[in-house]
């Protein structure tokens, strides 16, 4: 009995001296990636240089990099196109490598309407496009998203994506380059209609960047889900679903934020769930578009909250 006794004590004295120790969170199932239109308040009408993009990212502790072409004045507004953007190319190219960051996608606005019905138009915005994609393929991007406007008719803006995309795809192919849509509000919201255009193209190198929150769908412009001032919507975690087997990106827009952290209109841990049950690996890209926190502010809290919730999904 005595034995017994001094055995327990014995077994208690070191299991107090070993404690058992946490297990530590574990990696999220993503990289994390900087939308740089979360800081476009501040490139557009705050004075600051939006080739300050990559030092503002990594004093952020993101990996990666999301370049928006409307941010930057001196390309948009050059006379000499190709030689602006080859500039572009390899200031970015130089910081990234200064702080060791990843390119990954060029996110291609105001460069014409490729789901326009005038062919004149539409072709004219898969040249100005075919531009971007080169830079994307000289920046080791992975992709370059791309609008689908220019068509309110839903069957002439299919056959219309369908044409532009499956060009723009073909072009791409051999540079290594993914075509992208995000769902950018009206008929690029109603995923349905959407995933007729990406498949449609029968491209592997064609395909989605699910936005969680851009599922506007109403007639008289974008809107949005989190002020209200969308009348109409598609079911954000439907439209997830429905996108992200097409998915060469994920785009996780932010607003407002509750005392502990949650994104309050969107259910983060629902959505990112969605994406983790497609055995998606890639980048999420954080996107804040909220007024209540600064830029910076609403970044770090969209930063925390999918590191939290991606580090713990089981």
């Amino acid at each position: 009995m005595r034995f017994l006794i001094s055995l327990t004590l014995l077994t208690f004295f070191f299991s107090c001296q070993n404690p058992k120790k946490p297990t530590p969170a574990s990696e999220p199932f993503f990289k994390l990636s900087l939308a740089q239109w979360s800081f476009n308040k501040s490139f557009r009408t705050g004075g600051v240089s939006p080739y300050e993009f990559a030092r503002l990212a990594n004093e952020l502790g993101f990996q990666g990099l999301e370049y928006v072409n409307q941010l930057y004045p001196d390309v948009m507004n050059s006379e000499d196109k190709e030689a602006a953007i080859a500039a572009f190319v390899e200031k970015n190219n130089r910081l990234a490598e200064q702080y060791k960051l990843q390119n990954v996608l060029i996110m291609i606005d105001s460069e014409g309407d490729l789901a326009s019905s005038d062919e004149t138009l539409r072709q004219q915005a898969i040249a100005n496009h075919k531009l971007w994609i080169d830079a994307a393929s000289q920046m080791g991007c992975s992709a370059v998203r791309l609008n689908l406007f220019g068509e309110n008719d839903p069957e002439k803006w299919v056959a219309n994506s369908i044409l532009s995309l499956t060009d723009l795809a073909d072009y791409a192919e051999a540079k290594d380059i993914n075509v992208i849509v995000e769902n950018h509000g009206r008929l690029s919201s109603n995923i349905p209609v959407l995933m007729r255009v990406i498949n449609g193209t029968g491209k592997s190198n064609c395909g989605t960047l699910p936005d969680f929150g851009n599922f506007c769908i109403a007639e008289e412009g974008y809107g949005s889900l989190f002020d209200g001032s969308c009348k109409e919507f598609y079911d954000p975690y439907k439209g997830v679903s429905e996108m992200i087997v097409k998915a060469f990106g994920v785009s996780a827009k932010s607003y407002n934020f509750d005392p502990e952290g949650n994104e309050t209109t969107l259910d983060y841990e629902r959505l990112l769930k969605i994406v983790k049950d497609a055995d998606y690996k890639g980048f999420v890209g954080v996107e804040y578009e909220g007024d209540r926190l600064s830029e910076e502010e609403g970044i770090i809290a969209t930063k925390k909250l999918l590191e939290k919730i991606g580090s713990t999904l089981p």
